[in-house]
């Protein structure tokens, strides 16, 4: 911590911290638990509504002119009050006794004026006082009472001596503050009131028109470690000034803008016995080191010198700084200059661990510029341009092969070029920054050689001119973090992916690279992978259904990924499969594309989601099918500047969300606004009635019932019209099966004497005698009505006789046999109920000519579907077909009854 910080932080450190949980009193003023604000409301007095146990209060910034102990005496447990910043210009001296336990009084800038030995005479218990920025008169001993104080700060009040007292007291004083006085002549005695501080570390007395120091004006504090100086011109006495602390305790010396221009080689002489460990000389004015400058303070540890005019650094200018391990010279050249750097200029720096040339030119590199530094682990020339930096070759970096370096900022050093092994010295280092550079290469791998250790790259903001190739990082695996938003070109449609070997990475930056190929592999086997940044990208053609190959699902895999940015890609939607697998995503941003109807189900898979962004979308309706499970445990919400459509079915639920959740919601009324319909359009979604919606529910209802009636009766007709003659057909036949009318597994048992019983018309003899009947040749038997009838038996027994002495009926359907009537009627029936009771292969068409199935329904009463195919036989017209067809009919006769659907 720097030294003029410590005051504040001993200030801060006795402020109590706000519980929460704020309310409101008729004051304005806000009570958190046992603290109370009341600043910034005008108040002209303390106000007395405020509940009696609070130990805080902080009346600052208000109009107060007096504080009466009386205003106070309902708070008798204040611990801390603060009245900064109100025109008071007296402390009563009643104030501590009506506050006996009072350990922080802030009275800055106020007007009090004479403070005299009554008016802190009961304030024992004061820990910390702040009396900046008054206009002090000191009558007395005003502080002698202060037995506890630690902090007291006497700032900007225009005194004229450092002397507060005459007599020894503030036996428990740690830090003072007597900055932006008007002393001039720190006397012998000044201090002599702090004889009794043995507990005294700090002193502040920045910003003094010091003229001159008398000999032994530090010797009352010599106890002192940090002392600030800074904005003191002590051009011709900082050697007066070393020498007065040779007999302190110093260890912390803050010189900043203390206009010292030159440092010889006796200006810290006086130094050399005390352990000052920090020196800070930044912004000084320094332009010149003289050689053995630093060579009384063999102890330092920490070296500021930012903000210079240096030009010139040779191998004596750090002579003696052997315990130094940290060196800042941030900015230390004149703007416009650059900084020599001689060869072993840092070789006696053995013990330096980390060195910042940030923002400070420097004229070149040579092979021995950084020799010496055997400790360093840290270097940081970030912002910082040098010639030699240009080309990074295997030799720029060879006077630093000894050091033990960790981290490497080259951030913004004009960097065109990285060589092949420019850091094969550095097997050690863990982070290296090469940000805002004009790396113009494609990446081999080659450029990282020897990093072997190195967890944190750092390559964004390279105009994107780098082209990554498919082992890129093969020499850096232990890889973690890996930027490189605004960095590349080409594509990283590669296979391999050049991400494949990092199988440790935890955070992978590619925004702003305007990618629109990617591989789906690109990210494969990344399995630790936290943080996905993908803004300001082109990858609306990789998640589109109609992409060649389907949606390019690169996200498959990332079961670890917390965070997940593909703002600005111009996606116009997100496939079903997307993020399927996320299930420990946290943080999901999608704002600024040109999402719409998002499918159903598509976030299901994140639950763990706690931040939710999609701003700037096209998104009109919030329905819980989609939502409702990224939304459940939801902490954030950015869902504004969307075109909402306000209607019950589109935004009913997102309303009644919104009114019951405890997640934070950007973009407040003005963010949620209607765009259609039109009695919503411009209006907050908020002023959406919900209630409209519950005079819709039984109407909705009834719609519901009459369309699925309407429908149902619509479909059986249709089904009746054109299917009915099936129903019919399958509805016999499940009653024949069920009622036991079918004797079909008696007959399958029995004997038959015919294989068919041959039906067909007078004209159609010819045929049946040329293409049936030479079968009866093989195994089969045809029964013709004509040639087997039985004797003394009328035609109408005998057909039936006939027919139940056959295993199949055989039908030649021609346009003469549809016009016969006497097969049309009764032969016909007798083949339907040998169907329907039998079964479907007990009858067999043959088509000698193509008939309409309405017309053979009409004639026969029998249809195409009621048979099985195999029983549906067609004569061939080809003369070669013939005998195919033969071996149809001798499969079709050759087929069983038995019972079957």
């Amino acid at each position: 911590m720097r030294p003029h910080h410590l005051l504040s932080a001993l200030w801060i450190s006795n402020l109590l911290c706000c519980p929460t949980g704020a309310s409101e009193g008729r004051s304005g003023c806000k009570v958190q638990g046992d603290r109370a604000d009341c600043s910034h409301l005008s108040l002209r007095e303390v106000p007395a509504d405020l509940p009696g146990s609070i130990t805080s209060l902080d009346v600052s910034h208000n109009r107060l002119v007096a504080l009466p102990a009386a205003t106070l005496a309902p708070y008798p447990g204040l611990l801390h009050l603060d009245v900064g910043h109100n025109s008071i210009k007296m402390l009563e001296e009643g104030l501590c006794g009506t506050l006996a336990g009072l350990r922080t009084l802030n009275v800055e800038r106020n007007q009090v004026h004479l403070l005299t030995e009554k008016d802190l005479s009961r304030c024992a218990n004061l820990t910390v006082l702040n009396l900046a920025a008054n206009r002090l008169m000191l009558k007395g001993e005003p502080f002698s009472a202060l037995q506890s104080l630690i902090t007291l700060d006497v700032s900007s009040n225009s005194l004229k001596s450092a002397k507060l007292g005459s007599t020894p007291q503030l036996p428990s004083l740690v830090a003072i503050s007597l900055s932006h006085n008007s002393i001039s002549t720190l006397k012998k005695d000044d201090f002599s009131f702090l004889g009794r501080s043995p507990s005294l570390r700090v002193l502040d007395m920045s910003f003094l028109p010091l003229k001159s120091l008398e000999d032994g004006c530090f010797k009352p504090v010599a106890a002192m470690r940090l002392l600030t100086v800074d904005g003191v011109n002590l051009r011709n006495q900082v050697a007066k000034l070393s020498l007065e602390l040779s007999e302190t305790e110093i260890r912390s010396l803050s010189l900043k803008n203390a206009s010292l221009v030159t440092l010889t080689n006796t200006t810290f002489g006086g130094l050399e016995k005390t352990n000052l460990t920090f020196l800070d000389l930044s912004s000084s004015s320094i332009g010149k080191i003289e050689n053995g400058a630093f060579q009384w303070l063999s102890g330092l540890e920490t070296l500021y010198l930012e903000g210079n005019m240096l030009r010139h650094l040779n191998k004596e200018t750090f002579q003696g700084l052997t315990s130094l391990k940290k060196l800042s010279l941030r900015s230390a050249v004149l703007k416009g200059h650059t900084l020599l750097i001689d060869d072993f200029s840092f070789a006696p720096l053995n013990a330096l661990e980390e060195m910042i040339l940030e923002h400070t030119p420097i004229l070149k590199f040579t092979e021995q510029t950084f020799t010496g530094l055997v400790s360093l682990s840290s270097l940081d020339m970030g912002w910082s341009y040098c010639e030699s930096l240009r080309i990074i070759t295997d030799k720029t970096f060879v006077s630093l092969a000894a050091s033990p370096l960790r981290k490497l900022n080259l951030t913004a050093t004009a960097i065109t070029r990285i060589g092949p092994g420019a850091f094969s010295f550095f097997g050690n280092l863990t982070t290296l920054f090469l940000d805002f550079n004009f790396i113009r290469q494609t990446l081999t791998g080659e450029e990282f050689q020897g990093l072997g250790q190195l967890q944190e790259l750092f390559l964004s903001n390279n105009h994107q001119t780098v082209t990554l190739s498919p082992t890129s990082f093969a020499n850096v695996t232990s890889v973690r973090t890996l930027t490189l938003g605004k960095t590349l070109t080409g594509t990283l449609d590669l296979d391999p992916s050049p991400f494949q070997c990092l199988s440790d990475l935890v955070y992978l930056d590619l925004s702003n690279n305007n990618i629109a190929n990617i591989n789906a592999d690109l990210v494969d086997g990344l399995v630790k992978l936290k943080v996905l940044k993908l803004p300001h990208n082109n990858l609306a053609r990789l998640w589109k259904s109609a992409n060649p190959g389907g949606p390019v699902l690169f996200l498959k895999g990332l079961q670890s990924l917390t965070v997940l940015d593909m703002d600005y890609t111009g996606l116009d939607e997100i496939p079903l499969e997307a993020l399927r697998g996320l299930r420990n995503l946290r943080e999901l941003s999608l704002r600024g594309n040109l999402l719409d109807n998002l499918k159903a189900s598509v976030f299901d898979d994140i639950t763990s989601l706690r931040a939710l962004r999609l701003q700037k979308n096209m998104i009109t309706a919030v329905r819980p099918v989609v939502f409702g499970a990224a939304m459940e445990n939801l902490s954030l919400l950015e869902l504004d500047r969307n075109p909402f459509d306000c209607t019950c079915e589109s935004i009913l639920w997102f309303v009644t969300w919104l009114n019951r959740t405890n997640a934070s919601v950007s973009g407040g009324r003005d963010g949620y606004v209607c765009n259609t319909p039109l009695a919503y359009f411009n209006h907050s979604i908020m002023d959406f009635d919900p209630l409209s919606c519950k005079d819709l529910i039984p109407f909705r209802t009834l719609y519901i019932l009459t369309s699925t009636v309407v429908i149902a009766l619509i479909l059986t007709a249709l089904l009746v019209r054109f299917h009915g003659w099936r129903i019919q057909f399958y509805w016999n036949i499940l009653i024949n099966r069920t009622l036991g009318f079918s004797d079909a597994k008696v007959e399958e048992g029995r004997e038959f004497e015919y294989d068919a019983y041959v039906i067909h018309a007078d004209e159609d003899v010819k045929w049946v005698e040329r293409s049936l009947l030479p079968l009866e040749n093989e195994r089969y038997l045809f029964c013709l009505e004509d040639r087997d009838s039985v004797p003394g038996m009328s035609r109408l027994q005998s057909i039936v006789s006939n027919i139940r002495t056959c295993r199949k009926i055989l039908f030649v359907v021609t346009e003469s046999l549809l016009k016969d009537r006497w097969c049309g009627r009764f032969q016909a029936h007798q083949a339907l109920h040998q169907v329907i009771e039998a079964s479907r292969d007990s009858v067999v068409l043959v088509f000698l000519q193509d008939v309409h199935d309405y017309r053979l329904s009409r004639s026969l009463f029998l249809r195409r579907g009621m048979l099985r195919p195999r029983c549906l036989l067609y004569w061939p017209v080809q003369r070669e077909r013939v005998p195919a067809f033969h071996q149809k009919i001798r499969i079709a006769l050759g087929m069983t009854n038995r019972l079957q659907l």
